[in-house]
């Protein structure tokens, strides 16, 4: 009899529980020309990077799955193949996934990636970019979104749920209409 009870209890507080999250609100949306949310996070080579690192220049600061998934692998090698064509426009390329910085070092190595990989392993910096997976809490994988950081820091255009072939394209078209070309 007690058994019953304590299962009757557990789904009753279960219950309660979903219904807090359910009507939790969301956390504001990240809107173009607002200041892009700060980030320290290591990269593949163990150096810690900030938003301000950045200041001055276009960051393309894009969030993927993980490393070697095939989109993910797919949306690097095509940032890195228009490394000069963003160069040419100011721009740097900084990846962002819930992956430690030993497994994008060997991401970066296989792939021949020159540019930053941060290690967001506890997804705080995806979560405050909305680009954390799943129900929010650590261990959920990055969301595929990109966001445009103007030199000084503002958020330029945000790029959702994005195809990993069509991103880099994307981001260049963009740039070049700020930049007048």
């Amino acid at each position: 009899m007690k058994t019953g009870k304590i299962i009757t209890a557990l789904m009753a507080l279960a219950l309660v529980f979903l219904n807090h999250v359910a009507n939790a609100e969301p956390p504001p949306a990240l809107k173009m020309g607002q200041p892009a949310p700060d980030f320290s996070l290591p990269d593949q080579d163990g150096a810690t990077r900030t938003l301000e690192d950045f200041r001055g220049k276009w960051l393309v600061l894009y969030f993927y799955v993980k490393d070697d998934a095939p989109e993910s692998a797919e949306q690097a090698r095509g940032f890195r193949d228009y490394i000069p064509e963003l160069a040419a426009l100011r721009a740097q390329i900084v990846g962002v996934s819930v992956d430690d910085s030993t497994s994008h070092a060997h991401f970066a190595r296989k792939y021949a990636l020159s540019f930053p990989l941060l290690a967001d392993t506890t997804g705080e910096t995806a979560a405050r970019y909305h680009s954390l997976g799943g129900d929010g809490r650590p261990g959920n994988l990055a969301k595929r979104n990109t966001f445009l950081i103007d030199p000084q820091g503002r958020i330029a255009k945000i790029y959702l749920s994005v195809s990993s072939s069509r991103n880099p394209i994307e981001v260049i078209e963009d740039l070049k209409r700020v930049n007048g070309f």
